[in-house]
């Protein structure tokens, strides 16, 4: 009898799957999320959405993402067996799926990571051909690419601390291409989220860090 096959078993070096939002989106949003926790997490509770929830198994979301948080990339040959690997890194996962999210894109995926001390919770959509949305990091809203360098902003609400960021990105000789902001109330914590065509120098980076009114900043470079 011949041997049942998977779709996988016809990964060539660019396509790993049937559907680039199943798939490479996935890998991408599982990749970004890394990057916002700052280390390979212990734990994770991978909830998938909508027509993700239907599909995630059949079409291979499950392996992508894990292969994501392995940081592999989306043409690695290495996420068929992104479960092996999975528990060679000691990563411990569970899936978890919501069906009828009707305030959701339908491709939607939430990850809960932890490592140590450090936790995270981020939203993101895969919207096809491998292009991705952050639209929230721990109860935040956010809309981010990772197609750009993105810097993260965990700060105290300050007056006038937008338009003071800003000018020292602009000083860095950075042009800002989107910047997302929130806070959980006035005077309360806020959160930026600030896309730039350029890297922000690590002395620019140190400046902002150093600050007294932020709390936090994470870099990401653009994930290609």
């Amino acid at each position: 009898m011949a041997e049942k096959s998977s779709i996988f078993d016809m990964i060539g070096p660019i396509m790993i799957g049937p559907s680039s939002s199943h798939t490479a989106g996935v890998v991408r949003i599982a990749r970004a999320a890394i990057r916002i926790l700052g280390c390979q997490p212990e734990t994770a509770e991978i909830t998938f959405y909508n027509s993700f929830a239907r599909t995630y198994e059949g079409h291979g979301s499950d392996r992508a993402v894990i292969a994501g948080l392995l940081d592999f990339k989306t043409d690695d040959l290495r996420i068929k067996e992104s479960f092996r690997y999975a528990d060679e890194a000691k990563l411990k996962y569970t899936f978890k799926s919501v069906g009828n999210a009707s305030a959701m894109h339908p491709n939607t995926l939430k990850l809960n990571l932890s490592s140590g001390n450090r936790q995270v919770e981020v939203v993101g959509q895969s919207r096809g051909g491998g292009v991705i949305r952050i639209v929230e990091v721990d109860g935040f809203p956010s809309d981010f690419s990772a197609n750009l360098h993105t810097i993260i902003i965990q700060a105290n609400d300050v007056k006038g601390s937008i338009a003071f960021i800003a000018d020292v990105i602009a000083h860095d000789d950075c042009n800002i291409a989107t910047m997302t902001v929130s806070r959980r109330g006035r005077n309360q914590e806020a959160r930026q989220f600030i896309e730039m065509d350029t890297a922000l120098k690590p002395l620019t980076l140190e400046y902002i860090r150093h600050l007294s009114w932020i709390k936090n900043i994470t870099y990401i470079p653009n994930i290609e």
